[in-house]
C-alpha cells in the first residue's frame, strides 16, 4: 500500500519561503510521476507541480511559474516544493500525489489524475 506523508507547511508572510516534502513509501517510488496538488478554500483544485520519476521532467501550474521549484531524491524516496515569492494566493491546502509513469498529455494539459494522496498539509500566507 503507497503512502505518502506530507511535511512543511505552516504560516509565512507575503514575500517569505516554505519547502514542502513527501515522503513516499509502499511502491516503486523511482518509476512514478510525483505531483503536488493544492485546494484553497471555494476554489477548485489545482495541480501546481509534477515531476517525472527520473526528474528529467517537470510541469508547473502557470499561477506558479518561476516561483516554486519541484524536485525529488529517489534514494529518499522523497519530493519537494519549494515555494519562494509566496503570496496570499497561495495559501491552500496543499497534497502530495502519485501514480505510476508519466503521461505528458494529461500532466501538461492540466487533466493529469493521481492514484495516491497523501492527507495534506496546509500553507497559510499572511498579507
Amino acid at each position: 500500500q503507497v503512502q505518502l506523508v506530507e511535511s512543511g507547511g505552516g504560516l509565512v508572510q507575503a514575500g517569505g519561503s516554505l519547502r514542502l516534502s513527501c515522503a513516499a513509501s509502499g511502491g516503486i517510488f523511482s518509476s512514478n510521476t510525483m505531483a503536488w496538488f493544492r485546494q484553497a478554500p471555494e476554489k477548485e483544485q489545482e495541480l501546481v507541480a509534477a515531476i517525472s520519476g527520473s526528474g528529467d521532467s517537470t510541469s508547473y501550474a502557470d499561477s506558479v511559474k518561476g516561483r516554486f521549484t519541484i524536485s525529488r531524491d529517489n534514494a529518499k524516496n522523497t519530493v519537494y516544493l519549494q515555494m519562494n515569492s509566496l503570496n496570499y494566493e497561495d495559501t491552500a491546502v496543499y497534497y502530495c500525489a502519485t501514480r505510476a509513469g508519466w503521461d505528458s498529455a494529461r500532466i501538461y494539459g492540466g487533466t493529469w489524475t493521481a492514484a495516491y494522496w497523501g492527507k495534506g498539509t496546509r500553507v497559510t500566507v499572511s498579507s
